[in-house]
């Protein structure tokens, strides 16, 4: 009894000291990562999270330290930044201002904050960064080395596109490139204090120390237009270095960086041959260093892998295998000097992305024997990666691996849609168990077919056994975002259905396939982005993909189609190289970015690119119409899907060209650029006009066609007066009853279809339209076997089936069912607007997402009482929640009665939320 009655106190007086401390910070991050090894910014961002018991915590104030020794920061003390105490409300992007960062460094550093009411947190917890190389004196003369060189007339930059192939100069691109290995052996000579490395081997590169791979990247470094911008990485390599002999090991793949005319490709490259850059950097305990550097001094021989390509697949020979070939005492006599080769033409850079990387391994969940010989391997699922495969078997003997996402009517793999012939080759080296897996190259697939061969050089008969395969998802290393589910079973198989065509998608760029093209197509980035960013992270994959589309574009101002732009389209007057849809996402993106997550420097590297897009379009416009492009790409018409078949290609053009104008203003105005955003208002408004006097009829309200994109994208852009919305809005909702509720609208209209029914207060139609599987839709492919969202509404056989546009409706599951949105002049969801849309037909709906302030959750639950939401606020934030409130109805807030209600619009109750956990219930007459 005296022992509880201790226990009882004890507890009580941590609770009271816990509810006493005003706020705890966590979640540090620099550059938005946790503790990063290789930051390229010389002004690094911090960002925090606060956490507290009690509700409504606003920052007010906060202090940095930053050190380099991290005992420093125990005493309150720091050698390289103290920015004392700063008034702010920001606890994202913090700039750093101190001293001058070194180049391969590593800092430490904490924070500590004030609330509203004067309390101060305790000092974090430490966090560190460590720095990239800024320039390239600090690589220590480091040099290019190769297996071999390409001469500069034998480049086939830009790429040539597959019809195109003819064009090609006689003798390009047809040799396979050596897969080199490289080696070099050191000697670390004191106790170790750090090791880091800094690397980039092009097109991509694995690099081994002592035997034993670095990081979990694959692919690695993300690909780029290789004549503007290379990636390299940084680690740290501390624990795999001993004192003594030591061996660094990298073995360099082709990548987009060579693309040989061999097998099936999209297109073919020719930068330049596989080659590398390397520097290791040792500090020892006593503060002295050892740099060891690529050069001519390290060895270079062919290895395993006879063949790769990021576009057919890669063959791999275990009898060529050299065993400890990346570890110390190694003999390396028919190995030869590596070649210093010519430098890549593009700037060297950091990379600050997540390595894509496996994600997740799927087993086989049947295998079925079409044909004599042939197995076919099931795992249940289509999405981006590669296999492992385990086997016994002969030397000499061979698999042949052949993936796919469909299966023809004889059961064997289907490549015809995806990129044919593609498939991994692996011959035995005779020793075993064998188990091997593909370095350079991957593919989107749900099938395995499966062939073993004998060794056509001997009389054995026997064929190999193979005695696993298993199935890797690769996909960019960014962590997830989001979660949504609700009661309705189809709804969350379409959350799913489109989660792994986001998940195969999103790589070093985010592609449209993963397989037939593995192409940046922009219009998706935007489009999708509200979905994507509600799933993952994608900060530095859109950063990323800014810097990719400012390399791209041409001097005349042109954001091509696809970026990296490894290939001109012919466009024969289409628009695959330049249309207004896919290239606005120059404009679109930098802003969502900043929308997203706060960053204005983005945007000020963005700005010039933005103005020159902008101005392009203006050059390209007849009195303020542009009428060129794709149009509404895959919109269901009566013809096979390509080009708009509903709605003019000059309505989306022009409807999007005056949606960058308006969004320019406003960074214009941000950047306190005040004359500019002038100019774009006014242009803004002549397009305006222009755009209505083509397109809209005031006496029927209905704009052009009256599709389901002509009625839709104006509304969401702006282009509508005020006095005509109701009308126009009602016309949507109209024409879409009278058409069954049939989905039209293709890879552009669906985003502002889906965005104009949320808006508008339709989302009980928006629920009917996309609850069936009656017609094409998301419930239709689920019908016929899809498991990633498919290219087309009806997931024809003909065309990709796993495709990451038409994804939209899950941002309606985020912002519309669970109402997560944020003030229009917020970012990064700091002063958060919650308006869930409960519909009838959904019991319950709950989202979950992870802001830059930390996660933010709205979920309800509806009976024949009433319904209950539940919200939680991260600190530092705020949140003005819209609940339907029928009249005489009441709210309960947190178990009590709501004692001010502010009533906004009918039946809507309109109620301001700080910081914390919140429940409000709202019972019916």
């Amino acid at each position: 009894m005296k022992y509880r009655i201790v226990s009882a106190i004890v507890n009580v007086f941590f609770v009271s000291v816990l509810s006493a401390q005003p706020v705890q910070v966590q979640q540090l991050t620099c550059e938005y990562f946790t503790n990063p090894v290789g930051i390229g910014a010389e002004s690094p961002v911090f960002g925090w999270q606060l956490l507290s018991q009690r509700s409504n915590i606003v920052q007010q104030a906060c202090q940095v330290l930053v050190a380099e020794n991290p005992g420093l920061l125990s005493e309150g003390k720091a050698d390289v930044w103290n920015s004392g105490k700063v008034a702010t409300r920001a606890s994202v992007n913090f700039i750093y201002k101190g001293k001058k960062l070194l180049p391969g460094h590593t800092y430490y550093w904490q924070v500590r904050v004030w609330d509203k009411n004067g309390g101060v947190s305790a000092w974090s917890q430490v966090a560190k960064f460590t720095t990239a190389l800024f320039d390239m004196q600090d690589w220590s003369n480091a040099r290019w080395i190769g297996f071999e060189d390409l001469e500069d007339s034998m480049r086939v930059v830009p790429g040539v596109h597959s019809p195109d192939k003819k064009k090609i100069p006689a003798g390009r691109v047809v040799k396979r490139a050596t897969i080199p290995l490289f080696r070099k052996e050191f000697a670390a000579t004191k106790r170790v204090a750090q090791a880091l490395a800094f690397v980039s081997g092009l097109g991509q590169y694995e690099m081994n120390v002592n035997g034993a791979k670095v990081g979990t990247g694959f692919l690695t470094p993300g690909w780029t237009f290789y004549d503007k911008r290379c990636l390299y990485n940084t680690y740290d390599i501390t624990n795999r270095i001993t004192q003594g002999k030591n061996a660094v090991g990298v073995i360099v793949g082709t990548g987009f960086y060579y693309i040989n005319r061999e097998k099936y490709f999209k297109l073919l490259t020719a930068y330049g041959m596989p080659k590398l850059l390397c520097k290791i950097q040792i500090t020892y305990t006593d503060g002295t260093q050892d740099v060891i550097v690529s050069g001519p001094d390290w060895k270079t021989a062919p290895s395993a892998i006879t063949y790769s390509s990021m576009y057919s697949g890669e063959e791999y020979d275990a009898r060529l295998e050299q065993q400890g070939w990346d570890k110390p005492g190694f003999t390396e006599a028919k190995w030869k000097p590596a070649l210093q080769v010519t430098a890549p033409r593009g700037i060297l850079q950091a990379e600050n992305d997540y390595p894509v990387t496996v994600k997740q391994e799927l087993a086989v969940r049947t295998i079925q024997q079409p044909a004599p010989g042939i197995a076919v391997y099931d795992f249940g699922q289509n999405a981006s990666g590669i296999v492992e495969l385990k086997v016994k078997g002969k030397k000499g003997q061979a698999v042949k691996l052949t993936p796919a996402e469909l299966l023809l009517e004889d059961g064997l793999a289907n490549q015809k849609a995806t990129g044919k012939p593609y498939y991994f080759l692996y011959t035995l080296k005779g020793d075993g168990e064998e188990t091997w897996r593909p370095r350079f190259s991957y593919y989107g697939f749900r099938y395995v077919q499966v062939e073993v061969l004998p060794d056509s050089a001997t009389s054995v008969t026997e064929l190999p056994t193979v005695t696993g395969l298993t199935m890797l998802h690769t996909s960019n290393g960014a962590p997830a975002s989001g979660s949504f589910s609700c009661s309705n079973p189809l709804f969350n198989r379409i959350d799913t259905l489109i989660q792994w065509a986001i998940k195969s998608n999103v790589q070093s760029v985010a592609t449209d396939c993963p397989h037939r093209e593995k192409l940046s197509w922009l219009e998706q980035d935007y489009l999708m982005g509200g979905s994507i960013q509600h799933n993952i992270n994608v900060y530095h994959l859109y950063k990323k993909l800014v810097w990719d589309m400012m390399d791209a574009q041409t001097p005349e101002g042109i954001v091509p189609d696809i970026t990296p732009e490894y290939v001109f389209f012919d466009d024969h007057g289409f628009g695959f190289r330049d249309s207004p849809e896919w290239g606005s996402a120059s404009v679109i993106v930098p802003w969502l970015v900043y929308k997203w997550y706060g960053d204005t420097a983005l945007l000020r590297q963005a700005y010039p690119m933005m103005k020159k897009y902008v101005a392009y379009l203006q050059s390209r416009a007849d009195k303020q119409i542009l009428d060129y492009g794709l149009g509404d790409w895959y919109d269901l018409g009566p013809q096979r899907p390509g080009v708009a078949q509903l709605t003019p290609k000059a309505l989306t053009a022009t409807a999007i060209y005056y949606y960058d104008v308006a969004l320019l203003s406003k960074v214009a105005a941000l950047l306190k650029n005040t004359g500019e955003a002038t100019g774009y208002v006014q242009q803004a408004a002549a397009i305006k006009t222009a755009f209505n006097t083509r397109f809209y009829n005031a006496a029927t309200h209905v704009y052009s066609t009256g599709s389901q994109t002509a009625m839709a994208m104006p509304l969401c852009v702006g282009l509508v007066d005020e006095a005509h919305k109701t009308f126009v809005f009602n016309n949507l909702v109209d024409s879409i009853q009278a058409g069954g509720g049939k989905l039209t609208a293709g890879d552009i209209g669906f985003h502002f279809l889906v965005q104009a029914l949320q808006e508008g207060g339709a989302s009980q139609l928006l629920y009917e339209m996309n609850n069936r599987d009656d017609v094409p839709g998301y419930g239709y492919q689920l019908k016929k076997g899809a498991t990633a969202l498919t290219e087309s509404w009806q997931a024809l056989k003909e065309v990709s089936n796993n495709h990451l546009m038409l994804g939209h409706i899950m941002e309606w599951f985020y912002a519309g069912l669970a109402g997560i949105n944020q003030e229009e002049s917020a970012t990064g969801y700091q002063q958060l607007v919650i308006r869930p849309q409960l519909v009838n037909g959904i019991d319950h709906a709950k989202a979950t997402y992870q802001s830059v302030y930390g996660p933010v959750t709205s979920g309800w639950q509806q009976n024949s009482a009433g319904v209950v939401f539940d919200f939680d606020i991260p600190g530092n934030a705020s949140a003005t929640v819209y609940v339907p409130v029928p009249a005489g109805g009441k709210i309960l807030q947190n178990g009590k009665a709501l004692q001010q209600v502010v009533r906004s619009g009918k039946g809507v109750v309109k109620i301001a939320l700080g910081s914390g956990l919140h429940k409000l219930e709202i019972s019916k007459l």
